[in-house]
């Protein structure tokens, strides 16, 4: 059940508009200021692209606002790989796979990193496994396109200022 260019364009058309669960920017704004830092800092095609639709999970349900204050792990990551395959490479679907992870990793391994993250993502990181222990840090970061999803996951967070974009 792959999923069209056309069905991505439309799914931001429809839903781009709304708030980015807990953040001060839209899902638009958010997906495009990904994809932005991407570019900036000169990554390939397919991890500009992963930073791009990332997010897109989350576009694909309907849990209501800000679904973490309800105890509910919406999965997004997961829940969009089946509509990319066939789509995209494994490159830009492995980026999009880890980026929770991603985060789980960099809270382990930057001393700082958690408490710069903001409410939703500390309260969404509980719900999505906690910080990694330094084994589970160490085994995620061997994993093959680990080092791309962290990538990816710092220009998530950079991705949430209203008047970028």
């Amino acid at each position: 059940m792959a999923i069209s260019l056309d069905d991505i364009e439309k799914l931001f058309e429809q839903k781009g508009h709304e708030q980015y669960t807990g953040e001060p920017v839209t899902m638009l704004q958010h997906a495009l200021q990904s994809a932005f830092w991407g570019e900036q800092e000169g990554a390939s095609d397919a991890l500009v692209t992963a930073a791009l639709l990332h997010d897109l999970g989350h576009l694909l349900h309907d849990l209501g606002d800000t679904p973490s204050l309800h105890g509910v792990d919406d999965v997004h990551q997961y829940r969009v790989v089946p509509f990319l395959r066939g789509v995209f490479p494994d490159s830009v679907i492995d980026a999009i796979q880890r980026h929770v992870d991603a985060k789980r990793y960099l809270c382990a391994v930057r001393p700082d990193y958690h408490a710069a993250l903001s409410e939703d993502s500390q309260r969404s990181l509980k719900l999505q496994g906690g910080i990694f222990s330094k084994a589970e840090a160490d085994s995620f970061i061997a994993e093959p396109g680990a080092s791309d999803a962290v990538r990816l996951r710092l220009w998530d967070d950079l991705a949430k200022q209203p008047e970028l974009l």
